[in-house]
């Protein structure tokens, strides 16, 4: 049975892979850190994960599919992912699983 985090994180990615920024962004804390692998570094809150992600998907084109969810002993979430990046010109960057980490604060 899928928890109340599981849905909510498959719905940000959903929406990620979508390109439906307002809606992905809905499932984000306000002061949401966001990593930015492309870039190095992090971005802070709404606007600027917004920003980057624009930055972003003008580059390459990624998309991520979760394939396993755990939660760690401190909360956060682990998230399995198949990752597939591919550049404008649809030539594949990247295709492998990677990990992300997620800590959900409020239902965000």
């Amino acid at each position: 049975m899928k928890t109340g985090k599981q849905e909510l994180i498959e719905k940000a990615y959903a929406a990620f892979n979508r390109r439906d920024i307002d809606e992905a962004l809905m499932t984000f804390h306000p002061d949401v850190e966001w990593p930015k692998a492309f870039e190095g570094g992090y971005v802070q809150g709404h606007s600027q994960v917004r920003s980057y992600w624009t930055r972003q998907w003008s580059s390459i084109n990624p998309t991520v599919d979760p394939i396993q969810f755990s939660e760690r002993e401190d909360g956060t979430m682990e998230i399995t992912v198949h990752q597939k990046v591919k550049d404008l010109e649809n030539n594949i960057i990247f295709d492998g699983l990677v990990k992300h980490i997620y800590t959900v604060v409020n239902g965000l």
